[in-house]
């Protein structure tokens, strides 16, 4: 690791590894092999077929998981520079943030979740824990990715006013500030990108914005000159963007310069986040999340799927419950350890909106 980074940041020094010890790398990192392991799972490449927000069929422009994915990481990596902190480690665990997350987004998510609840739930940060350190399988001596600790637990803490994490395998309150601003990261990157494809579908109408952080940022883009509708909304959202990323680098800075933390323990022992927007920032931010949810997230032509999703799911859940023995056995090999409902759980969840879909075509 370089002599500038910050004694805050987690290094292959202080780290504690992973749960099988292996060789180390001659040219990479260990938390560079973690970013590296994260991109090429199958899981990671599975977040193409699944939708951010929109269900499938509507249009070809709008985000997926995996491009939101990688949209946290450059966020995350763009802070983590900035504050001296590992950016190979803040990288894997913005990639791997969401790999946990079922097909037919949110609606998909409270679907399984509610078939599961007799068998201990569903919830896609504790998904995310399972693939890698279990359902992904591309080692001879091991099941999982074997990633490093501190990348495990930024998986199993991450947190936003839409997440929380429910992992009861780590003892720590709180993760590394590199998994912190995976969380911000994923915050901003979702709000201002959520806004850009709520006004590219015409879901959200351009009169309707008179929330301060987008008359803030219209402001300081001219956006009254700006005839082009398309270079209007994009120079918005990046705008937003830019303003968040730089109040958060400057509070950030502010709080660990003015705290009690001496080392790598008092951060994981620290009850609230050290990787901050400020008060007034995270009052605009919270308006505009109001607003996305309004008028966005609960808009009717999104929710006329909700039902229609829930059943999709049902089905198949009922399907393989009742007929494991049809599922790869790349899975069935897991209904032994971890029961047919769990297991069966973990197939619907590994899947792409439109593989979901196809298999729906056969019942």
């Amino acid at each position: 690791m370089s002599d500038n980074y910050s004694r805050f940041a987690v290094t292959e020094k202080n780290a504690r590894g992973r749960s099988f010890p292996e060789k180390p790398h001659p040219y990479r990192s260990d938390f560079e092999r973690d970013r590296d392991r994260a991109i090429h799972s199958h899981a990671f490449r599975r977040l193409e077929g699944k939708t951010q927000v929109f269900t499938p069929g509507l249009d070809d422009y709008y985000r997926t998981r995996l491009t939101h994915s990688i949209e946290v990481a450059q966020i995350g990596r763009t802070i983590a520079k900035a504050l001296q902190l590992n950016e190979a480690l803040t990288e894997a665990i913005c990639l791997a943030h969401d790999i946990g997350h079922s097909p037919f987004g949110h609606a998909g998510e409270q679907t399984l979740n509610n078939l599961m609840k007799p068998y201990g739930g569903f919830e896609h940060n504790s998904q995310a824990l399972r693939i890698v350190d279990l359902l992904e399988h591309p080692y001879p001596d091991f099941m999982g990715l074997n990633l490093m600790y501190e990348t495990r637990l930024g998986l199993a803490k991450h947190h936003s006013p839409y997440d929380n994490p429910k992992s009861d395998k780590f003892q720590e309150a709180n993760c590394s500030l590199e998994g912190q601003i995976a969380d911000i990261a994923d915050r901003i990157a979702y709000n201002c990108h959520d806004l850009e494809d709520g006004l590219r579908a015409g879901l959200i109408k351009p009169e309707q914005l008179k929330i301060e952080i987008v008359q803030q940022a219209e402001e300081r883009i001219n956006a009254s000159e700006l005839k082009d509708r398309t270079i209007r909304r994009t120079r918005t959202a990046k705008s937003i963007l830019d303003y968040l990323v730089s109040d958060c680098l400057s509070t950030s800075k502010n709080k660990l310069e003015n705290t009690n933390i001496k080392d790598i323990s008092d951060i994981y022992n620290a009850e609230e986040n050290l990787i901050v927007i400020s008060e007034i920032s995270n009052t605009l931010l919270s308006e505009l999340e109001t607003f996305l949810l309004k008028n966005f997230y609960l808009h009717p032509t999104l929710n006329q799927a909700t039902e229609k999703i829930k059943g999709w799911l049902t089905s198949l859940f009922n399907k393989y419950c009742n007929s494991p023995d049809i599922m790869p056995g790349y899975f069935r090999r897991f209904i032994e350890n971890e029961g047919r409902e769990r297991t069966v759980c973990d197939y619907i969840a590994g899947m792409t909106d439109r593989y979901c879909l196809k298999l729906l075509e056969g019942i």
